[in-house]
């Protein structure tokens, strides 16, 4: 059966993300203060991680306008940037540069030898032939590229051959340095760092955690014999502990380096150049623009220029509207993937309509949008609720959980029916009266993650009124208050996210039952709602297999056919290094399918964010004509995401 149909998904913080990159020039004296930056991309998508080409702020960048991480590049005086060759079925590209002639980036689109291991890879290409080269042994993973002032030498940071460990706040990789001419030698000049940038053909600045816990740039000189002595000297430490210092971009002369910095006392993440003969920081983009975050740090040839990227700002020209649903390229032909606006979509029966929640903060509560994306309403508001299913025989009835998201057995979360009257969505008020009824009662603790039966008669969720996470089964409209509860799964593990097949014979749903003091690991368990047939699906190797225990498999879900799943998991790795970019907490997180039997697994989505809670509907296809570039219908974008709630500066 092919896959066919329509996935929509959320993604941490992208929305918002709102990115363009600017320019300052470079004073001789750095204590003169920087003058106004310059916007150097069009306000088009996201555009992020650029490098300059020359010193006429000739840019080569990503940029996500075509619904996947392209490779553009952006000349003074022209409007519109054009788009750089690259393998045409590569969803991601990061990192680009050009140097004598070439274009070198990271792209993922050739599969890793075995899971758990990042598809990342670094391939080059000339701007006349187009084609493409691999630079990267088939079985490693590289990040971050940098090539030497000569274009004689390439540094990456990499994790080689070896299995990622499950790292993804400060990734274990190594520093590793190559000739251009022959990419197979390969020397580790420094073990654990990450972000390498040349100065010169000899000098390689790159960040590292250090042992006090602050990030900071270190530096290491390679002797012209490196590739065959090898490197007989620790890296330096440059920066002092008491600030966070990364993503360091080295100037020609080596005295001077721009870094992102994070500062006790701030609330932002700034650029700043730091001065490597006197020690000092010379702030940049503070003094320019103090409330907004500022990411990687990159300089021209001849360090005239400083480049960076943040959110554009509300009142800058271009993009100022986030779109409920936002098209995303997928790597199937006949399947659409939509980027949505919030969390949990639940599709209506008829597919016209998707029921999701928009946050979990200030616009908590149940909203719903046409598939089309052109309108919006809102069932209820300032009430958390997640996790939605729309009832396969209702089009006004749709089941929630009300009450704080991931918290213990013992928190107040009920299951909640949710009806309204259709004939409101044709009006033109936003606000729609609803009837919320209880299925669970108050002093069962935490009862979430609802899925209606395809019948529209049972509702199967995870209740932890034992002590223990497990599924349960009650009556579609009068809940448990009947007596009509069945407990489904029974043990000391979590049981949770189920999801009732199209056809009502089996519940998909993620387990730890396999290893219960782990309680990160989940895999793909399936029951059927009489509570017979318990198996796993073993999605990453064959049972009893290291690689399968280490699956992190969430928000299972059915094709309406019922021969596929479709699930959010770490499979793929780590594909960008996680530091360069807002907050994700699980930023491995990737869509994919796998057939009931475990066969024929697909990955979906490519990039560095965190992707999870989809579902699928396979009816007609929404009207994509409203979707994508230049939307009018959503909400205002305001740049409102987090930096990683991993990096502390209360050390």
């Amino acid at each position: 059966m092919e896959l066919k149909g329509t996935i929509v998904f959320t993604t941490v913080g992208r929305p918002q993300y709102g990115f363009d990159v600017f320019s300052v020039k470079i004073p001789s004296n750095l204590h003169t203060q920087f003058h106004s930056e310059h916007r150097l991309t069009d306000g088009i998508s996201v555009n992020f991680n650029g490098q300059f080409v020359d010193e006429e702020e000739t840019l080569v960048h990503v940029s996500e306008r075509t619904g996947s991480s392209q490779i553009f590049i952006t000349r003074r005086g022209t409007d519109k940037p054009e788009q750089l060759p690259s393998p045409p079925e590569s969803l991601f590209h990061d990192r680009p540069i050009i140097s004598n002639g070439r274009l070198y980036f990271i792209s993922a689109f050739e599969p890793a030898d075995k899971p758990f291991k990042s598809w990342s890879a670094l391939y080059s290409t000339g701007l006349g032939d187009g084609k493409i080269v691999r630079l990267t042994p088939y079985g490693s993973v590289d990040y971050s590229p940098a090539i030497s002032r000569s274009g004689m030498f390439i540094a990456v940071a990499s994790y080689g051959s070896r299995p990622w460990g499950g790292d993804f706040h400060d990734l274990q990789m190594d520093i590793v340095v190559f000739r251009e001419s022959d990419p197979t030698k390969r020397t580790v000049v420094c073990q654990h760092g990450g972000w390498p940038t040349w100065s010169g053909d000899s000098t390689i600045y790159f960040h590292q955690q250090a042992d006090d816990g602050w990030w900071s740039i270190f530096r290491i000189d390679l002797p012209q014999d490196f590739e065959i002595s090898g490197v007989p000297t620790a890296p330096r430490r440059i920066t002092p502990p008491g600030v966070h210092s990364f993503t360091p971009a080295a100037m020609h002369d080596a005295e001077r380096i721009a870094v992102a910095t994070r500062r006790r006392d701030k609330n932002f993440r700034h650029i700043e150049i730091f001065d490597v003969h006197s020690h000092k920081f010379h702030a940049v983009t503070e003094l320019l623009n103090p409330n907004f975050h500022h990411y990687n740090p990159f300089v021209s040839p001849e360090s005239g220029f400083l480049g960076y990227h943040r959110f554009r700002g509300e009142s800058a020209t271009g993009d100022s509207i986030i779109p409920h649903l936002d098209f995303v390229t997928s790597p199937v032909k006949g399947l659409q993937t939509l980027r949505l606006h919030g969390s949990f979509p639940s599709f209506s029966p008829d597919g016209d309509f998707i029921a999701f929640n928009h946050d979990f903060d200030s616009n908590s509560g149940l909203k719903i949008v046409k598939s089309d994306g052109s309108k919006r309403w809102v069932l209820f508001k300032r009430r958390t609720a997640f996790y939605n299913s729309w009832s396969p025989t209702e089009k006004n009835v749709i089941f929630t959980s009300l009450g704080p998201i991931f918290e213990s057995v013992k928190a107040s979360v009920q299951i909640a029916r949710i009806s309204f009257d259709l004939a409101n969505l044709d009006n033109d008020r936003e606000d729609i009266p609803v009837d919320i009824k209880m299925l669970t009662r108050e002093d069962t603790g935490n009862n979430a993650f609802p899925s209606c039966s395809p019948d529209g008669k049972f509702v199967v969720f995870r209740s932890g009124r034992s002590g223990h996470k497990n599924l349960y089964i009650v009556d579609a409209i009068n809940g448990e208050f009947n007596g009509g509860i069945r407990q489904l799964t029974n043990g000391p593990w979590i049981d949770t996210m189920p999801s009732w097949s199209p056809d009502g014979k089996l519940i998909a749903f993620s387990s730890n039952m396999h290893n219960p003091d782990d309680v990160a690991a989940f895999s793909i368990y399936m029951i059927h709602p009489d509570g017979t047939g318990l198996r796993r699906i073993h999605v990453a190797g064959a049972e009893g297999s290291g690689e399968v225990d280490r699956e992190r498999i969430n928000h299972v879900c059915f094709s309406a056919d019922g021969e596929w799943l479709l699930f959010a998991a770490n499979l793929g790795g780590v594909t960008a290094e996680p530091v360069s970019i807002p907050n994700q907490f699980q930023p491995y997180g990737d869509l994919y399918v796998v057939r009931l039997d475990g066969s024929g697994l697909r990955r979906l989505t490519f990039n560095g964010y965190e992707n999870g809670t989809p579902t699928w509907y396979m009816g007609a296809e929404p009207d994509l004509g409203r979707l994508g570039l230049g939307c009018e219908v959503g909400d205002q974008l305001k740049g409102q995401f987090d930096e990683p709630l991993w990096i502390h500066c209360d050390l």
